[in-house]
Formats: structure tokens, sequence, C-alpha cells
């Protein structure tokens, strides 16, 4: 029963994965939006800027670590 409910938080795909960076990204710049009108000037440009770099990181990671996965499961079934 765990395991059906775990398999629902693991990334499996890369649509999968360009959804959840697609939130992520939107999430971001919600915040960064906030962060230019609590913070005005270079201040507030910077964390806006810090934001979308965030998104950028994670998704590159999350890419990786897909592909690592399923180069780890062909070879897994290649044995």
């Amino acid at each position: 029963m765990w395991k059906k409910i775990g398999r629902l938080f693991v990334i499996k795909t890369r649509f999968e994965a360009c959804l959840i960076i697609y939130a992520l990204a939107v999430g971001a710049m919600a915040r960064g939006s906030a962060y230019l009108h609590e913070y005005p000037g270079i201040g507030g440009k910077l964390l806006l800027v810090a934001c979308s770099g965030a998104v950028f990181l994670a998704g590159a990671k999350i890419f990786d670590c897909l592909r690592y996965e399923q180069a780890a499961a062909r070879a897994k079934m290649a044995d």
C-alpha cells in the first residue's frame, strides 16, 4: 500500500520533470515579484535573479538525476 502511494512522488519521465520545473518556476517568479515590491531597487532585482537561478539549478539537477536513473535501469535490464 505504501509503495503505491510512494510511486506517486517519483519522477519517471521528462514530461513529468518539465511539469515540476514549470511549477517551481511559477512559484519562484511569484516570490521574486513579491521581493521586487518589498525591496525596491537593486536588492529586489538581485533576489529576483536568485529565485530564477535556483529554478535553473534545480531543473538541471532533476534532469541529470532522471537521466542517471534511466541509464541505471537500462543497465540493470541488460544484465
